[in-house]
């Protein structure tokens, strides 16, 4: 649209004072020329002598210059204003061949000054719209998108959109929005939407209408639920019942469909008929009794009264004397007493055994269960340990006899004996770094896992190795005890770190870490949110900690307090996620917590399970870190030629897979990866190539742009993403590839990639990985996976913890390594400086300056007028 080039250039005479160059107070202006009326440029110099304008290069005659002088009331130099007309033919002169501009040049004694060029342009807009909406039926709720490209133009024409000739506002309806390429979206369609929708195109030329495209909103009927069933249409024997819908759930409008099917069903009921009841025939007279009666009986059976019928009326039972009173009545002997009471206790006696048999049973039953029961079910999966007590000839060797399954190897190190007295170190004549005293004790522990397979044999006859990886790519795995220890997976990131006595002494647990792909573990998201980091388990779950492991992992937020609500997740036994913990707000439990820095986050857990990274933007100005790769074959065969540009998350552990990924491909990395901030505005992300040259190469991409859709990459779930570009060579001999690649978010701020390399030589991935040999052992055990002397950080943790003078504690500490906002988190544990020190071995390790953590600790040991030390000298 003609961007002004301002440009004042002064060319001084030789020996004039700068003060006195005339500068412009009024530079001409990009003007358009509306049908056959001529616009009017104007400028304004002081001091001048003289002022004309210059267009295209030629000089105006001064003829058509007109000239106003006056004074500056400022300060009293002379001012100069000059204007001339141009006409639409003066433009239509050398129209095609270049744009029309004028520009004007003011004189003094001290020298010339040029002001900024004015562009003058016809006006126009043309009758016919490149696109016009049409006439839709939709159903009610569905999207509805209302393409209109408005007639070519100058200046671009404005669009705004008419419903039933009102305009439509999407400031006032949420509903309702226009794309940056002038279509009407309705997210979804309402009734009240039914209307005739018309595309305006205006400028300062004229005010375009399209077509007028009608949209219906229409609404499928549906039945409503069934009426109760009618009752039976006779009172006995077989009828008929009904029941009836409407279709009403809703009812069908703007011509939707009717809905399909009856609305009344019949069924056939019968109804079974009453009938009463009537006695049988009168029994026997039973014997004479002891009272001297004896009885009869009868049932109603004959027939039996049913589906409502009357019972029988009158007794079932008669009785009479049977010997005309003349009957007498015997007491019962002492014989049959003796005998009832003989059979009842015979009967108790019975009872009571086998009450006796079944608690005998049970009990048995309970202790072997008891001894055979499986004693891994807190510790899912270790291995049995138990400690031997020390040789008498060897006091200070303590040994921990692991299962014999498994490798085993000896640390062998310096400790140093307790120091009587004020537990305070100095530092002025020793250092961490110093080698620990002469003193030689014996730690054995074992060592991680000497072989994967074993150690997925063994995970596979548990519960919860169905959720895992089936393989050991992107797993470690090791077997730690009461010294703790370390688990990474190299290029990742990820990182597990056991402190010393988190693992109750006389235990040996077998750890695992390991990173899931998305695809591995469903994740669900809502709304806004979206994943910012890997999916990382570290296990097994259930296992007893007594202090808390940290859990180093990388992310791709910009984090800010007004922008995101950023929740740690953990995966429970059941499989569905749960918050615990949301960042910057009060920890519910204190069982979890975390440090959320730059790049990467640091969980400290007392439960090791499944975790992840998920946030949730609060405003369209949040925003997640992509990391854009390229890559393109290493060969090419033939005339083709393709470069993916991939949109990564921006973590370790997605590079690496993209990496191993192309390597496979036989791709080669083309330059250093760039970070785009992708932001939370719904808008999808651009990719164009540019600058190539057309006499060897031509792009076979038939659009001028790939997109990815937004929500592909918000989400995070779909980590990394590519577009391809194919591009052909004209000649087989040409090797140079010389092009720029644009990556942008609509409306946003982009990425250009200068692309020039030569397809027979570059290949460079060994820049951008560190190699495995180069990262360190997967697994470290014991004292090598600390940088901190174990005998040192006991006595820093000594020191510090207790209140010191002058706040010369572990407080100052905290202040001192940038860590005082979470002061609280560690004053809720029963060693602050324990967990502060754990912290910086999540940071820093393999390569942390251990010279800055002393020199830390120094300071806090200066302040409270007692100089710290732990060198040699002191063991």
């Amino acid at each position: 649209t003609g961007a002004q080039q301002s440009a004042t250039v002064a060319n001084p005479v030789s020996g004039a004072s700068p003060d006195l160059l005339p500068h412009f107070q009024l530079e001409p202006e990009d003007v358009y020329i509306v049908k056959n009326k001529a616009v009017s440029l104007a400028c304004r110099a002081t001091p001048a002598t003289q002022i004309y304008f210059k267009c295209n290069g030629e000089w105006v005659h001064q003829g058509d210059h007109v000239t106003q002088h006056g004074t500056d009331r400022g300060t009293g130099l002379p001012v100069m204003e000059v204007r001339i007309e141009v006409t639409r033919q003066q433009v239509e002169k050398i129209f095609g061949l270049e744009e029309y501009w004028c520009q004007c040049v003011a004189w003094s004694s001290s020298g010339t000054t040029k002001s900024q060029k004015a562009f003058v342009r016809i006006a126009y807009l043309r009758k016919n719209f490149e696109q016009e909406p049409t006439a839709r039926e939709v159903s009610i709720e569905q999207g509805i998108v209302l393409p209109c490209r408005p007639p070519e133009g100058i200046p671009p024409a404005e669009v705004e959109w008419l419903r039933n000739e009102e305009l439509v506002d999407p400031a006032l309806d949420a509903n309702v929005y226009v794309t940056p390429e002038h279509s009407l979206v309705l997210r979804q369609a309402r009734l009240a939407d039914t209307a005739n929708y018309t595309c305006v195109a205006k400028n300062i030329v004229a005010r375009r209408r399209s077509a007028s495209a009608a949209i219906t909103v229409y609404v499928n009927g549906g039945w409503s639920t069934w009426a109760q069933w009618s009752g039976c249409s006779t009172s006995c024997g077989r009828g008929w019942q009904k029941r009836s819908r409407t279709c009403t759930n809703p009812t069908p409008l703007n011509g939707g469909a009717f809905c399909e099917g009856q609305n009344v069903q019949k069924t056939a009921c019968t109804t079974l008929c009453p009938v009463d009841g009537a006695w049988s025939e009168w029994s026997k007279w039973s014997v004479c009794g002891a009272e001297c009666t004896h009885w009869r009986s009868r049932e109603c059976s004959e027939p039996a009264p049913r589906n409502g019928g009357q019972e029988c009326r009158g007794p079932e039972l008669d009785t009479r004397n049977c010997t005309s009173e003349l009957c007498s009545h015997a007491a019962a002997g002492a014989e049959d007493v003796a005998l009832y009471v003989g059979l009842v206790a015979v009967a108790v006696c019975l009872v009571l055994l086998l009450l006796v048999g079944v608690l005998v049973y049970c009990r048995k039953k309970g202790g072997l269960d008891a001894d055979v029961a499986d004693s891994s079910i807190l510790t899912a999966g270790f291995q049995p340990v138990s400690i031997k007590p020390s040789k008498a000839d060897n006091p200070g060797l303590l040994t921990i006899q692991p299962d014999l399954s498994t490798a085993t190897m000896t640390y062998q190190g310096s400790l140093c004996p307790r120091q009587d007295g004020p537990a305070k170190l100095q530092l002025p004549n020793g250092h961490l770094l110093s080698p620990l005293g002469a003193g030689r004790h014996t730690l054995h522990h074992s060592s991680p896992a000497a072989e994967g397979a074993d150690f997925v044999a063994r995970l596979s006859t548990q519960s919860y190795f169905r959720s895992l990886p089936r393989g050991t790519t992107n797993m470690a795995y090791g077997t730690f005890n009461f010294l703790g220890g370390r688990l990474m997976i190299p290029n990742t990131g990820i990182s597990l770190l056991i402190p010393p006595d988190a693992i109750p002494r006389g235990k040996i647990y077998e750890v695992y870490l390991t990173l899931h792909k998305q695809e591995e573990v469903r994740l669900p998201l809502a709304g806004c949110q979206t994943l910012l980091s890997p999916i990382v388990s570290c296990g097994p779950p259930g296992v007893l900690l007594t202090r808390p492991a940290i859990l180093a992992m990388g992310h791709c937020v910009e984090a800010s307090a007004e922008n995101w609500s950023i929740r740690l997740k953990k995966q429970s036994c059941e499989g569905t996620w749960e918050d615990v913990l949301q960042l910057g707000a009060e920890p519910c439990t204190e069982l979890y917590y975390c440090q959320l820095e730059a790049q990467a986050c640091y969980v400290f857990t007392e439960q090791l399970g499944r975790f992840a990274l998920v946030g949730e933007s609060l405003s369209m100005a949040a925003s997640k870190r992509l990391k854009l790769v390229l890559f393109a074959p290493a060969a090419c065969p033939s005339l083709e030629y393709n470069i993916r540009v991939y949109c990564l998350s921006d973590t370790q552990d997605v590079l690496k897979e993209v990496i191993q990924l192309e390597k496979q491909l036989g791709g080669q990395l083309i330059g250093a990866p760039r970070v785009l901030h992708f932001k939370d505005s719904y808008h999808n992300l651009r990719l164009s190539i540019h600058d190539m040259p057309s006499s060897l190469w031509k792009s076979k991409l038939l659009a001028s742009y790939q997109e990815i859709p937004f929500y592909h990459i918000w989400s995070g779930l779909q980590p990394f993403l590519h577009c391809t570009f194919t591009l052909e060579r004209l000649s087989p001999s040409t090797c140079e590839l010389a092009c720029k690649i644009w990556v942008w978010q609509v409306e946003g701020d982009g990425q250009s990639f200068t692309v020039n390399f030569n397809i027979a030589k570059d290949t460079r991935f060994s820049d951008w990985l560190v190699p495995d040999s180069e990262v360190g052992a997967p697994a470290l055990v014991g004292p090598s996976a600390f940088k901190i002397p174990f005998l040192i950080r006991q006595k820093i943790i000594s020191s510090l913890d207790p209140p010191g003078t002058r706040g010369a504690d572990w407080r100052t500490l905290a202040q001192k390594l940038n860590l005082e906002s979470h002061l609280s988190f560690f004053a809720s544990k029963p060693s602050p400086t324990a967990m502060i020190l754990n912290l910086w071995e999540a940071r820093h390790f393999p390569n942390g300056n251990l010279s800055q953590l002393a020199a830390a600790v120094a300071e806090v040991g200066k302040q409270d007028g007692a100089l710290f030390a732990v060198s040699e000298a002191e063991c």
